[in-house]
């Protein structure tokens, strides 16, 4: 089974809360594939990765850029995993029928909008009953906030 941290966005937008996990990602010495909602999606998320001052540095690609293996973040709107990730990211509401391949997987949802945070809770429920390991976690004043 897999671990499935649950982060309710209410500071910041997924681009902004997306880099640093994804650094300390690769610190750990992972590697990650993020599941988008869609092809605008991607390329969006693809040029703000490019950009973001923090980490400095996300070394990632795509279906458009290839060399899949030689990834260590692979953007992606397709369920898989080419790149031989163990934590899974989803954002924009995406969802995964290969949880259980993975070790880890962050689950980013908006907390500022109403349907996205129904979405989650729904996206919960039917996880515990598979019986994985959740967690949820909740942007504070100091950053992110274990709740339980």
């Amino acid at each position: 089974m897999a671990e499935i941290g649950f982060y309710h966005l209410t500071r910041t937008t997924t681009d902004q809360a997306l880099p640093p996990l994804l650094g300390r990602t690769l610190t750990a010495g992972q590697r990650a594939v993020v599941l988008c909602g869609s092809a605008e999606r991607l390329a969006a998320l693809d040029t703000a990765l490019w950009l973001c001052p923090n980490p400095d540095w996300l070394p990632h690609g795509s279906a458009a850029s290839g060399y899949a293996e030689d990834q260590p973040i692979w953007l992606t709107e397709a369920d898989e995993a080419p790149n031989g990730a163990r934590f899974l990211f989803l954002i924009d509401g995406s969802a995964s029928a290969r949880v259980s391949e993975f070790d880890r997987v962050f689950d980013l949802f908006d907390g500022n909008d109403e349907a996205a945070v129904a979405a989650a809770r729904a996206r919960w429920i039917a996880a515990k009953a598979l019986g994985h390991q959740l967690s949820y976690w909740q942007q504070g004043a100091k950053g992110w906030e274990r709740k339980t």
